[in-house]
């Protein structure tokens, strides 16, 4: 197993110094959903919850998310990202919403935590703006799907021998 980087030789926590490091371009994708009752799912879908347009606040929380993950992961790294996309798939079979956020950045790091930080914070406005309608709603499966860039190149998460 590698050596965890955000440990000093004594084992103190520390921001890992990045000065050294070329910039490139990266990129990555996270994924996970929130399940709910179907007429909640219809609730969102038609536009017709309490609040406003539930999945276009979520994406502006997604993405607002993705630019101050810096200011909320101790040990993350402020960056300039230079997109941030946050998608939405209803799906009335299952009765949730899969969320998907893609962040990019030209830099010396990784931009996982901000797509990771991206989806959660979509999924938590999306309960946040149904709770009352359904307490019962599940946040679920939060991953790291695929990332490109950098030292270590591109990465994408297997599932049952298919790339996701």
């Amino acid at each position: 197993m590698p050596d965890l980087t955000h440990l000093d030789d004594k084992d103190r926590v520390r921001m890992v110094d990045v000065s050294e490091k070329s910039p490139t371009v990266r990129e990555a994708t996270a994924r996970g959903a929130i399940s709910m009752r179907p007429e909640t799912l219809d609730l969102i879908s038609e536009n017709r919850t309490r609040k406003a347009n539930v999945i276009e606040t979520a994406r502006i929380a997604g993405i607002m998310a993705a630019k101050k993950t810096s200011g909320l992961i101790p040990m993350c790294h402020p960056l300039c990202i230079t997109h941030a996309r946050v998608d939405f798939l209803l799906d009335a079979s299952s009765s949730q919403v899969s969320i998907m956020a893609t962040v990019s950045v030209t830099g010396p790091t990784g931009v996982e935590m901000e797509a990771l930080t991206a989806v959660c914070v979509a999924a938590l406005t999306i309960y946040d703006m149904c709770k009352s309608h359904d307490r019962e709603m599940t946040i679920s499966d939060i991953r790291l799907t695929r990332k490109s860039g950098g030292r270590s190149g591109a990465w994408s998460r297997e599932i049952s021998g298919l790339r996701e």
